[in-house]
């Protein structure tokens, strides 16, 4: 790597220990929440209540001097109230539009499973074409935008699940699971820091440094063919309704450059994508109704696909 890349790996490094500032443990949750914002894709983020996903989003937040907004999504919750409206000035004669919480760096979308599907779907052009449409007029979003859309995987009463078509819009879906019994114990002993958490990055930093990825990352013939597989066989499981689209694939080569770089390589490698495979297939796998009766999860499928495709020896 260039001393510049050499540089902005030691600029992760602290990245990461200010979050843990905060958080203790998650150490998989915080690299691929951060992965996600460098490549520039939108995240499910699920857990049972009470796991600090509200402060990790918003410390990560802070570390990239980020535009940070909240919305709780409830039963009665509208697109304008997402996205903005359309106000009358009655001394102008005119209408202008009020910007709503969605023009932001990033946006938490806090139990997106319980807005109304006409809701959920009002994200659309936004996470696809980063820009939304209003009277006729079209409005940028902010560079970076990111959704953090968390769901509880528990409570189903009163929940609209995400359509497929939305789920394949998000990069990754990230799951929080319960800590190890000893980083619980030290939640409860530990009293977090108070101390202010420093910024490391800012958001035109963050488009100057997905630029240097684009360019300055590699990936092998070899290893793009063995992730179109991975996702290929997802297709092709007899547990599997529908599997991956194309636009997984895509995520593996952006994703897998990303980890490499946040981990001061210039290129892909084989472990990154089978770590990585999880997270990116995971959300776009639909098992058999008979699949799911018996248990078997989006993982169990993952594994087996790993286990099977062989990687190249390069």
């Amino acid at each position: 790597m260039v001393e510049r890349d050499k540089d902005i790996y030691q600029q992760f490094r602290q990245l990461r220990d200010e979050v843990h500032k905060r958080i203790i443990g998650n150490d998989t949750v915080v690299n691929q929440i951060i992965i996600s914002i460098f490549v520039g894709g939108h995240i499910i983020l699920e857990s049972v209540p009470g796991m600090g996903k509200t402060l990790l989003l918003k410390t990560i937040a802070k570390t990239m001097d980020a535009d940070f907004k909240r919305v709780q999504c409830t039963t009665d919750l509208t697109e304008s109230d997402i996205i903005g409206r359309l106000e009358y000035d009655e001394i102008a004669k005119n209408y202008n539009f009020r910007k709503g919480p969605i023009f932001t760096n990033l946006l938490l979308m806090d139990e997106i499973n319980r807005a109304q599907p006409k809701t959920q779907s009002a994200l659309l052009e936004a996470m696809a074409e980063n820009e939304v449409t209003i009277g006729g007029v079209t409005y940028p979003m902010p560079r970076p935008f990111i959704v953090l859309a968390t769901q509880n995987p528990i409570e189903q009463v009163g929940t609209n699940p995400l359509p497929e078509a939305q789920k394949d819009r998000f990069l990754f879906k990230v799951v929080m699971n319960y800590l190890p019994i000893e980083e619980e114990i030290l939640v409860i002993k530990s009293k977090l820091s108070d101390e202010p958490i420093n910024k490391i990055f800012n958001p035109p930093e963050i488009l100057i440094i997905r630029d240097e990825i684009k360019n300055n990352v590699t990936i092998s013939e070899s290893l793009l063919e063995y992730a179109v597989k991975i996702v290929d066989s997802s297709r092709k499981r007899r547990e599997v309704m529908i599997g991956a689209s194309p636009r997984a694939s895509i995520a593996f080569m952006e994703a897998c450059k990303t980890k490499a770089f946040l981990e001061g390589r210039d290129y892909v490698a084989v472990d990154d994508i089978k770590e990585l495979a999880f997270p990116i297939l995971r959300h776009r796998i639909i098992l058999n109704a008979d699949q799911r009766e018996f248990g078997v999860t989006p993982d169990d499928i993952i594994a087996k696909v790993l286990d099977l495709v062989e990687p190249p020896v390069d």
